[in-house]
């Protein structure tokens, strides 16, 4: 995790972010492949994000804090006043770590209408809006950056898709939309240069035209989801590039886990792994390509929240990550791109 060995950013200012390398009093757990990533989470329970030792099974901040590599909460921070987090910042649903000229960028949501572009490790924003703060009738579910620097988000309640001119500054309103059911995840393809977003029904590629300062968006694809049950929707989930394979997306649904293969417009299970990764309800996906390791999130019985999970499971060895008293939503390696 470059730049975040002995950082600490935004000291004095309560529900920053931080960064921490300070070695912990417990010893790693034996069986993790040298070179396995960080793992950044949205932890609900104490409404975090939070980047953590990958050389740890089992995380407990509170008996040892140096599991946490970083955190961040907008609760507090002077510099996300304005998006009213207290009332916004209600259930993180979505993290990913971009790279824009040189900087680190986390992507996030909340449900109760939260968005930013978070720098890291400074906590600092790098844009942000509130989206009808305080209940879920847009319910922001993804987050994606595009090249020029304008941020992609997903609204999930609200069915839409829109593009803000983030790179006008931190607090830029203007936007382009577009509409989608159910809308829930967004990645933007760097080799055919669109934005791809995965509704409760069908696959979507936006082009993304304009200017920077005023952007248009307009369907270029859209492709239907598989089905379980004929007739019922496939509630589409989550949407991540198969690290390794530009020509593969992850995609989710309530029934499975699917790679969308691009060069023929078909979902396909004939990744390593899937008769472990592929399972329903799977919230986030990932791999690393670097040690073959895919982590997945699922829902977990006998939680606050029925969307909650304690763990994180990783496939190919298989095995799983546990957050003492955790709420996780999503989990993705860190993976800077």
């Amino acid at each position: 995790m470059a730049g975040a060995a002995g950082a600490v950013a935004g000291a004095g200012l309560a529900g920053t972010a931080y960064a921490s390398a300070a070695p912990g009093p417990y010893a790693k757990s034996p069986g993790v492949p040298p070179g396995t990533p960080p793992v950044l989470v949205t932890e609900q329970a104490s409404k975090r994000l939070l980047v953590l030792d990958p050389r740890r099974r089992v995380w407990d901040p509170a008996a040892d804090p140096a599991v946490v590599r970083w955190q961040f909460s907008p609760l507090g921070d002077p510099r996300y006043r304005d998006l009213r987090p207290e009332v916004s910042w209600v259930y993180p649903c979505e993290a990913k770590v971009r790279v824009h000229r040189k900087r680190a960028l986390v992507l996030t949501t909340a449900s109760f209408g939260f968005v930013a572009a978070v720098e890291y490790p400074t906590g600092r924003r790098y844009w942000g809006a509130a989206l009808g703060p305080g209940d879920d009738l847009f319910n922001p579910h993804s987050a994606e950056l595009l090249p020029d620097g304008n941020v992609a988000v997903a609204c999930s309640t609200g069915a839409l898709v829109r593009v803000y001119a983030a790179s006008l500054g931190p607090d830029a309103t203007r936007y382009a939309e577009d509409r989608l059911k159910g809308a829930h995840g967004l990645h933007w393809d760097r080799g055919r240069r669109v934005l791809w977003a995965i509704g409760d029904d069908e696959l979507v590629a936006y082009a993304v035209g304009g200017t920077s300062a005023r952007p248009t968006l307009a369907r270029s694809l859209a492709v239907p989801l598989p089905v379980a049950v004929p007739g019922r929707t496939a509630g589409g989930h989550d949407l991540f590039p198969v690290a390794g394979r530009p020509g593969r997306l992850w995609v989710t649904t309530n029934a499975s886990v699917f790679q969308y293969d691009k060069r023929h417009g078909t979902f396909v299970r004939d990744y390593a792994g899937s008769e472990s990764i592929g399972r329903a309800s799977v919230k986030a996906v990932g791999n690393d390509p670097r040690t073959g390791q895919v982590l997945s999130t699922v829902p977990e019985k006998g939680l606050e929240e029925t969307w909650w999970t304690t763990k994180v499971d990783v496939h190919r060895p298989a095995a799983a990550y546990t957050l003492v008293n955790g709420g996780i939503y999503k989990a993705r390696w860190w993976l800077p791109r």
